[in-house]
């Protein structure tokens, strides 16, 4: 197992969005509300009122979000949260706007990189979409702008047959870099946007109930994974365009929320300097 032994020499990366009122939530979600409620020039201090879901900026989802025994975020180890992970990046094999991936992505990346995925191992994936998200503070390349339509509805994603594999490899838990970890049109963005079906079903050279069946096959990624303790992190970014095909060591820190069905987080990659 990769160990960074001497922390005097860890850079430490921040991979997550920003969070403010301008943060877009998913479909048919609330977004947040910012409001002040005292200001440094007449209380003499400065407070902030928020109102919001949790399911928008980088978070993370506790089980508790479709598997009603849980854990809750509150009951999340840390130990769990904090450990080895191998960063893929799928854009290096051209994982595009309504595209799949599966375990054939990843196994060539093994091959590729020499990096093997081990039990245990947090998964993180890279598609390069949070570069359309509009709270993505850190560009590498400075030349990706927003595009909240693509980000959303355009994201590459797994079919169910990803879950197996995800379960068959002992994957810790998982973080992506889109607005859901699973395919835009295995979640109800099909029932928001039914006008963009058929360019979808063209574009995947299939129907979305070949693709995706509904019910058995519905939002796999949460249905099918959080009752086996595999959860989950969403729309990550930041800097995580410096740390692609690596194994690094990763944490995801949410507030320690009781009853939490998920939660805003800030997740970090410790990266050895050489």
């Amino acid at each position: 197992m990769y160990v960074p032994y001497d922390m005097s020499r860890v850079k430490v990366l921040d991979l997550s969005q920003n969070f403010s009122m301008d943060s877009p939530s998913f479909a048919f979600y609330e977004g947040p509300t910012v409001k002040w409620v005292k200001r440094l020039a007449f209380e003499g201090v400065n407070a902030q009122f928020i109102s919001t879901t949790n399911h928008i900026a980088t978070h993370l989802d506790s089980p508790i979000h479709f598997y009603d025994p849980g854990p809750d975020i509150s009951g999340i180890p840390l130990s769990t949260l904090f450990g080895p992970a191998c960063i893929v990046d799928l854009s290096r094999f051209g994982v595009g706007d309504y595209q799949i991936y599966g375990p054939e992505h990843f196994e060539r990346w093994e091959k590729e990189t020499g990096i093997t995925i081990q039990r245990g191992d947090i998964l993180v994936i890279h598609t390069g979409y949070h570069h359309f998200y509009n709270e993505d503070w850190y560009k590498v390349h400075n030349q990706e702008q927003a595009d909240l339509p693509r980000a959303f509805l355009k994201h590459p994603g797994p079919q169910s047959r990803f879950v197996d594999w995800v379960l068959d490899r002992g994957i810790r838990w998982l973080a992506v870099d889109c607005i859901a970890a699973d395919h835009p049109w295995n979640t109800n963005v099909r029932r928001a946007r039914p006008d963009l079906i058929p360019e979808v079903e063209a574009a995947l050279g299939m129907s979305l109930d070949e693709a995706f069946p509904w019910p058995k096959d519905y939002q796999c990624m949460h249905v099918k994974l959080f009752p086996h303790g595999v959860f989950h992190a969403e729309n990550l970014g930041g800097q995580i365009d410096e740390v692609l095909d690596q194994r690094v060591w990763l944490g995801c820190f949410p507030f320690r929320f009781k009853g939490g069905e998920a939660a805003f987080a800030r997740v970090v990659a410790f990266v050895e300097e050489r």
